[in-house]
This record gives structure tokens, C-alpha cells and sequence, in this order.
């Protein structure tokens, strides 16, 4: 009963994610009522009403979490105005295409009267012949800075940067406008110390690996800086289902922790005298929590490192109290903890992969008479999790790897047994060939990975699923890996059906539906008949390197169910409607494509006019009287006219396509 209250709570807190706005908190001085008169009811009764409170308390309480992270915000009067600050680096700044970025905790604000939120997310751009700071984690400074209410892109199944702003407590964004000053004093900081530590390790990685192309996951690795990961690295991992393997997570921790346990109680029984005063398994359970504490403050305290973490601090309290703790209980205290002290962590994916994961090889393993193989355990645990989390894949990223049981297979011995323990060692041993060994199996494995990448469609895209379809999905995989014997297990598979191919909402014959993305500056129109999809522009690339198309529009399109687009028009080359155009052209594969630079000359454009032109050669130019037909939709093309390719004079607006649509 404990862990479906556990379980129910948690489902509270993440339900109020889910709200536009939060609710009063009048209403929860009403649980301690409904708590009592729960415990008074008969059996049944009584079950229904806890679960219920449970459900209410978890609700309530990430309302009053919110409430309070809501009351501390940039005061309107301030936004966009210049204040001097001070306060002291967080983490590991990330180095942009053209600066840095960083958190600053404030401490002081210097300029007079002025409010601002305890933590902020500064850039800083350099100017040309300007050098940027070389700033570390743990630095204190002062800094002259632009501030501005967080505000991100909202659109249907895309990355929500409020939310993710808010789960990290940064309550203002800006950038630096006066020369930081690096001499400033703050207040001494346990978080300081590690961050200080991280960029040490960090930057003697660097020295050691160089420029070696796979530097960024030796670091990704060590310290958790997973920026350091070029974002074509992070497409292969995505493709192949790995992406869990190349920064720290659960697994990484776990293991590591298991090996100092085993090597500690090696040791400690050699040790004469030791072993009277502490057993050699509880000095092996506490030495193996201290190292994964220490590898989970290395990695920054993610959610899967969080997770982990404390249920290694069970399972260590297990062994010092002499108890047997059920896995399935230590999971659900994890939960509880990392949801008390964190509710907003239901809105990173992780928090549902990492639980979900483990639940899953609970679930699978629970019901066996004996113990399998070795080798037929680890097939049995890659077919748990995969099936386990197809539905979650599916419902948080429109997409699942169908070459992931292989890739881990191949990946996780490798880079969890041998690259893993390298990288660490090689972050606190002066010795380089360690951190060069750690790189070596990483590049062992990219070759793997880059095969499987290769192969036809390794790759599965659906729509989002509705929330029944996702819990009737999660059911099917449940009674799919229960234990062999159980009868109509197969009967699982039809659950999924419903997941898998979805009834999705379309115009009618002779409708058409326009979608007009927020991309920010620039433009990108979604057109919708009956049994077709017209994209018009594709929105901007950013300063940071990212563009609308891979980051906004093929997470729309893919959330739709729309895998291939009938047609994409490029109204002109300006960077903020074509910036998306080149990852749309190579993921959604148009089958015709019109763009006004297709009717000028290469030589005439710039280098990405000429990339999109390379990428599809058969593209044609917009010319007014163009016509066709979807489903009863009538679509022509209005402009530009012929003679404004024959005659030069013209720019590329003047050449823009304009269409209609009746």
C-alpha cells in the first residue's frame, strides 16, 4: 500500500504540471479532513480515500512549491534595463558559437533599488576584436547585465524552455553589456568548492584529449557536461537509442558503486582488526554510497544520478541495520525523495526514462522460479526495458530507435565497464593514456553505432499518443514481461495497437488547416488538406547553432504523425525563414520543393542558399500561375512573376513566393 501512496502522490505532482494555471491553495487545508476520515472508513473504503489524499497532497504540494518559485521574478520595471550584479559561477559555463553561457547565483545587486531573482542565465557575446572571459565554475564576479523575464517558443510537442528554466530555479535570462570583474568576493560555498573541482577535471581532460573528436563524451562522461557533445554526436545516440550511456547516469553510477563495494570488502577483510569493529559488507555498503555520492555530485545531480543515489543510500541503510529492503521499496522511496525535493522533476524526460527502466526490470525478473543464464539475463533485461519504454519514447520524443537492443548490447559493456572507469580515473590520476583509453573505446563504438545508423530506417516516428492509448500501451508491455507460463501473454501486443497507429484529427474534403508556428523571428506555416501537408518556410537558425526546422518544426510534424511532407515551399532566402529548411529537407523528405533562389544564379547566393540547393537539386522556382489540387483545396501561386528571375535588380523579397489558397 505504501508504494501505490508513493506512487499516487507522485502522480499529483506531476498532474499539476499539466495545469495552465495553478489552483488556490485554500483547499488544502482540507486533506487533514479527508486524511481522517479515510483512516476511519472500512477497508475498502478506506484504500480508495488514502490513495485519493495521496493524489490531492502531491498535488497541492507542487502547487505551494510553484507558488513560492513563481513569487521570486524579475519586477516588470526592471526587464530590459541595465543593472550591475554580482554573484558566483554555477556549474560548468558552456562555451557558445560566439561566447559563453552561465548561470550567476546573485548575491549582491549593486545597482540601486533594483530586485532581482537569486538565480539568472547570463550570455556573453564577444564584440569583434574583443575577447570573451575565460570564466570557470565556482568564479565570483561582477557584471554589468540586460535582464528579461523568461520566454521561450510555445508550440505543440516541442521543447518548453519556461519549464525547463523553471525546473533549474533561473528566474531571469540576459546578457552581460559591461566587462566583468573577476576580483570580486563572495561568500565561501560548499557548491563552489565542487564546481571548482569539476572545472579542474574538466580542463585537464581537455589538455589530455585535445581535439580528439570524441573529447566531448570523455568529459560528458567524468564530469556531466553535456554540452561538450557535438549535436551530430547527439543525433547518432538518438538514432541508436544510447544516449542514456554517453553522460552519467544510473547505470554508470550504480556500477561504479558495486565495484568500489567489492573492492572495499576485498580489502577490508585483509585488514587485521577491521573486520571486528565493522563487518567487511557494511564497510563495503558505505564505501560504495560515498564513491557514488561523490560520482552523482560530479554529475551535477541529474535526475537518473539523483535517483540512483538514493536508492544506494537504502540499500547501504539495508545493509548497516541488517534488514532485507525490497528493491520495489527502495525504488519508491527514490521516487518520493526526488519528487519532494524536486517537483518540478516530471518535466525532464529522465525522471520517467530512469524510473521506468528500473520498474521495468523489477517487473520482469519478479515472478522467476530460478535464475536464468547470464547471457539470456542480459537479453531478457534489454527486451524489459526496451519494450517497457517504447510507449514513453514514443509519448515524450514522437520517436523510438528500432536498433537500440543491439546498440546496447554492444554499448553498454564497453562504455560502462571499461570507458567509464577510465574517465574517472583519468580525472583524478595524472595520467593521460587513461583518458586516451577511455576515448579509444568510445571511438570502438561510434564505429558500431554509425553502422546501425546506416541501416534502413533505424528509426520509428509516431504522433503523440493520447493518454489512453499511453496507458493501455504500458499495460500491454506489463502483461507482455510477465513471467513465462502466465497464459494470453500475447494478447499484450494487441494493447499497443492503439499507440501504434493512432486516429488522428484531419480536415475534411475541401478543408484546409493553417498552423502558424512560433518560431520566433522569422516564419513557419504548417497547410493541412485531408490526406496532405504543405510546409511553407521553416523558421530561423539561432546564434547558438540550432535551427526552428530540427528544433520546432520536425517535432511538430512528427507529433502529428507526419513523417513525410507532400511539399515545402521556401518563400526566400533570408536566414530567418530558410534557417530550419536544411534539416526538414533531410528528415521529412518533401516530395516536391519550390524556392524563388532556385530561379537565380549559384553563383548569386550565399553559402547556405547553395548547401539547400545542393541537398535537393531538383528544387524549382516559385512562378506566379503555378497551380494544383489537394482533396478540393486549390492552391496558386500569385508571385513572383517569370521576368523577376530573367531581370537582375530584383532582392529577395521583391522575389518572395506569395501563395493562395482557396
Amino acid at each position: 500500500m505504501i508504494r501505490l501512496l508513493i506512487l499516487a502522490f507522485v502522480l499529483g505532482a506531476a498532474a499539476l504540471q499539466t495545469r495552465p494555471a495553478l489552483p488556490p491553495l485554500d483547499w488544502a487545508w482540507a486533506l487533514p479532513l479527508a486524511f481522517l476520515l479515510s483512516i476511519r472508513a472500512p477497508q475498502r473504503p478506506r484504500q480508495a480515500g488514502l490513495l485519493l489524499v495521496a493524489l490531492a497532497a502531491g498535488f497541492f504540494y507542487a502547487a505551494w512549491r510553484a507558488d513560492l518559485r513563481l513569487s521570486e521574478h524579475l519586477p516588470a520595471l526592471w526587464e530590459g534595463r541595465d543593472v550591475s550584479l554580482s554573484g558566483r559561477v554555477l556549474d560548468l559555463p558552456e562555451t557558445t558559437p560566439n561566447g559563453i553561457r552561465f548561470v550567476l547565483a546573485v548575491e549582491t545587486a549593486r545597482t540601486p533599488g533594483a530586485t532581482l531573482p537569486a538565480r539568472v542565465q547570463l550570455g556573453w557575446h564577444g564584440r569583434p576584436g574583443e575577447a570573451v572571459p575565460k570564466l570557470r565554475g565556482g568564479d565570483c564576479i561582477q557584471v554589468l547585465a540586460r535582464l528579461y523575464r523568461p520566454h521561450g517558443n510555445v508550440n505543440p510537442g516541442g521543447f518548453d524552455y519556461e519549464a525547463w528554466l523553471l525546473q533549474r530555479d533561473i528566474r531571469a535570462t540576459g546578457g552581460v553589456v559591461g566587462l566583468p570583474a573577476s576580483d570580486v568576493a563572495c561568500g565561501g560555498h560548499w557548491r563552489a568548492r565542487l564546481d571548482r573541482t569539476r572545472e579542474a577535471i574538466r580542463s585537464h581532460l581537455r589538455e589530455a584529449l585535445g581535439e580528439r573528436p570524441y573529447a566531448g563524451v570523455v568529459r560528458a562522461l567524468a564530469v556531466g557536461e553535456q554540452d561538450a557533445i557535438p549535436a551530430a554526436q547527439w543525433t547518432l545516440f538518438r538514432q541508436t537509442g544510447v544516449t542514456h550511456l554517453m553522460s552519467i547516469s544510473g547505470l554508470h553510477i550504480t556500477l561504479f558503486s558495486a565495484l568500489v563495494y567489492a573492492l572495499a570488502q576485498a580489502l577490508w577483510r585483509r585488514v587485521p582488526g577491521l573486520a571486528l569493529r565493522l563487518p567487511a559488507r557494511k564497510a563495503g555498503a558505505l564505501l560504495g554510497f560515498a564513491a557514488a555520492a561523490a560520482y552523482t555530485a560530479l554529475a551535477g545531480f541529474g535526475i537518473p544520478a539523483q535517483r540512483t543515489l538514493y536508492m544506494l543510500a537504502g540499500a547501504a541503510l539495508v545493509a548497516l541495520l541488517d534488514r532485507n529492503g525490497s528493491p520495489s521499496r527502495l525504488l519508491a522511496a527514490a521516487l518520493a525523495v526526488v519528487v519532494l525535493f524536486d517537483p518540478w522533476a516530471a518535466f525532464a524526460p529522465g525522471f520517467w526514462l530512469s524510473f521506468g527502466a528500473v520498474a521495468a526490470l523489477l517487473w520482469a525478473g519478479g515472478g522467476r522460479l530460478r535464475p536464468l543464464p547470464v547471457w539470456r539475463t542480459w537479453i531478457a533485461a534489454q527486451w524489459a526495458v526496451t519494450l517497457a519504454l517504447t510507449p514513453l519514447l514514443l509519448a515524450l520524443f514522437h520517436e523510438v530507435s528500432l536498433v537500440s537492443p543491439l546498440a546496447n548490447a554492444i554499448a553498454i559493456p564497453l562504455i560502462s565497464l571499461v570507458a567509464v572507469p577510465a574517465s574517472l580515473l583519468a580525472a583524478v590520476l595524472p595520467w593521460d593514456l587513461l583518458a586516451v583509453l577511455a576515448h579509444t573505446v568510445i571511438a570502438v563504438v561510434m564505429v558500431g553505432l554509425e553502422w546501425l545508423a546506416r541501416l534502413p530506417q533505424p528509426v520509428f516516428h509516431a504522433a503523440t499518443p493520447g493518454l489512453p492509448a499511453l496507458l493501455l500501451a504500458l499495460l500491454g508491455a506489463a502483461v507482455l514481461l510477465l513471467p513465462r507460463g502466465v497464459p494470453a501473454r500475447w494478447l499484450g501486443v494487441f494493447l499497443f495497437l492503439p499507440l501504434l497507429f493512432p486516429r488522428l484529427p484531419a480536415p475534411a474534403p475541401g478543408e484546409a488547416w493553417l498552423t502558424v508556428l512560433d518560431v520566433g523571428q522569422g516564419e513557419a506555416l504548417l497547410l493541412r488538406t485531408a490526406k496532405h501537408s504543405l510546409l511553407v518556410d521553416a523558421g530561423p537558425r539561432f546564434f547558438s547553432g540550432e535551427d526552428a526546422g530540427s528544433r520546432i518544426v520536425a517535432p511538430y510534424l512528427w507529433s502529428l504523425g507526419i513523417n513525410r511532407l507532400d511539399g515545402l515551399i521556401l518563400t526566400h532566402d533570408d536566414l530567418d525563414h530558410s534557417g530550419g529548411v536544411a534539416a526538414l529537407l533531410a528528415g521529412h523528405r518533401p516530395d516536391w520543393f519550390l524556392a524563388s533562389l532556385a530561379g537565380v544564379p549559384r553563383a548569386s547566393l550565399g553559402e547556405a542558399g547553395q548547401a539547400i540547393l545542393a541537398a535537393r537539386p531538383d528544387a524549382r522556382p516559385c512562378i506566379a500561375g503555378q497551380t494544383w489540387t489537394w482533396d478540393g483545396v486549390v492552391f496558386t501561386m500569385l508571385h513572383p512573376p517569370a521576368h523577376h528571375y530573367a531581370q537582375p535588380g530584383y532582392s529577395d523579397n521583391e522575389r518572395g513566393c506569395v501563395l493562395r489558397v482557396d
